[in-house]
């Protein structure tokens, strides 16, 4: 992507790794470039999906002061030998008792950002914690852009995000970007995950319309290009029958036509 052009560039986040695909975004942005991003939910992350993710339970303990941490801490120390019901209450009965004893008290990653808060009216102040994958990747930009300065919002203000692909941009053409694709960034034998199922954890109650808006694009995607593709064999026919018909054409020019 270092090209630059007026027009909007939209790229597919399917396969990419989101912060690889963030860093290069918030570049082109801050350079004065457009940028699309369609099916945010299936932006990958490095790392596994319990790794990504962690039980709303463990976000909620230890919240507030040092004490209350170290009362957490103690806590966790403690249920190491005897699980607590409500803990992992999302996993299946099968393998919930193996993941507590993998991962003890733990605090995985997007668990400890929902616990981070601020102390005097959390739900005046932030910080906000977006659940739609959309909104995950737009953060994930806004913090490699200085967006509280008129720089950074302008910057901010060439992006746009959405889960799916919605019109207009089911017609535009797409991109990848490919120093920040998974098949060619990430070891094979990496584990990694999606931004969809994570969302989906955590409260994003809309995967079902997504997904159920996608058949439906893919399913007149597939249909637009059976005709393309009839009409550029027709084009094909034509041009050779128009070339086999050249010393034809030449003869009737000879005599003015």
């Amino acid at each position: 992507m270092a090209t630059f052009s007026t027009a909007p560039v939209t790229i597919d986040g399917k396969g990419h790794l989101l912060g690889r695909l963030a860093s290069i975004v918030a570049k082109q942005i801050l350079n004065g470039q457009k940028v699309v991003v369609v099916r945010c939910e299936l932006i990958n992350a490095s790392g596994s999906f319990f790794r990504n993710k962690r039980s709303r339970d463990d976000a909620s303990e230890g919240r507030g002061s040092r004490s209350g941490e170290a009362a957490g801490g103690r806590a966790r120390r403690e249920s190491t030998s005897a699980p607590s019901p409500n803990r992992n209450s999302c996993l299946p009965a099968l393998v919930r008792d193996d993941v507590h004893g993998l991962m003890g008290g733990n605090r995985l990653k997007y668990a400890d950002y929902l616990n981070k808060r601020h102390l005097v009216n959390p739900r005046r102040s932030g910080p906000f914690h977006f659940r739609a994958p959309s909104r995950i990747f737009y953060k994930a930009v806004r913090g490699m852009v200085p967006h509280k300065t008129a720089r950074g919002a302008a910057a901010l203000e060439r992006l746009k995000v959405f889960e799916g692909v919605p019109p207009p941009y089911d017609r535009k053409k797409k991109v990848v970007v490919p120093s920040a694709l998974r098949v060619l960034r990430l070891k094979p034998g990496r584990k990694y995950c999606t931004i969809k199922r994570i969302s989906h954890e955590f409260g994003w109650s809309y995967r079902d319309v997504v997904d159920r808006l996608e058949e439906k694009r893919k399913v007149k995607a597939a249909a637009f290009h059976e005709r393309k593709v009839a009409t550029q064999k027709a084009q094909v026919a034509a041009l050779k029958a128009a070339t086999n018909a050249a010393p034809i054409t030449e003869k009737l020019a000879s005599y003015g036509y």
